[in-house]
């Protein structure tokens, strides 16, 4: 039986922890937690949100920029995450579903992010 969703794990390229801290907790504002010592020498790093884990690993010779695959962010207030991403990324309007307002981006690294809002 499966039970629910601990985390989700997306990548970027390895050496570049600085900068994917810089957009995951400093733009984005979500809290790094600590990651086992047993993986610390993976690279990479791990983010709280809500009640639930990203982890952020790190990973070469993959064009993150050519899938589909992506990340949806629940927020509270989607006008607030338009105004303060709109000038940091590209901002790609989404088909629309009933009953959600909701847009996408590219992070830096390519990775493809929605963000969401129950209407």
């Amino acid at each position: 039986m499966i039970l629910g969703l601990h985390h989700t794990q997306i990548t970027i390229p390895k050496h570049r922890e600085k900068d994917g801290k810089a957009f995951y907790c400093g733009v984005l504002g979500l809290p790094e937690i600590d990651k086992p010592d047993s993986l610390k020498s993976r690279g990479g790093f791990w983010l709280q949100v809500g009640d639930r884990q990203v982890h952020i690993g790190t990973e070469e010779g993959f064009d993150r920029t050519q899938t589909k695959a992506h990340i949806a962010y629940q927020v509270e207030d989607i006008m607030y995450w338009r105004s303060e991403l709109k000038d940091i990324v590209t901002i790609f309007e989404c088909v629309p579903i009933p009953g959600f307002d909701r847009f996408e981006f590219r992070d830096p690294f390519g990775n493809r992010v929605e963000m969401i809002q129950e209407k």
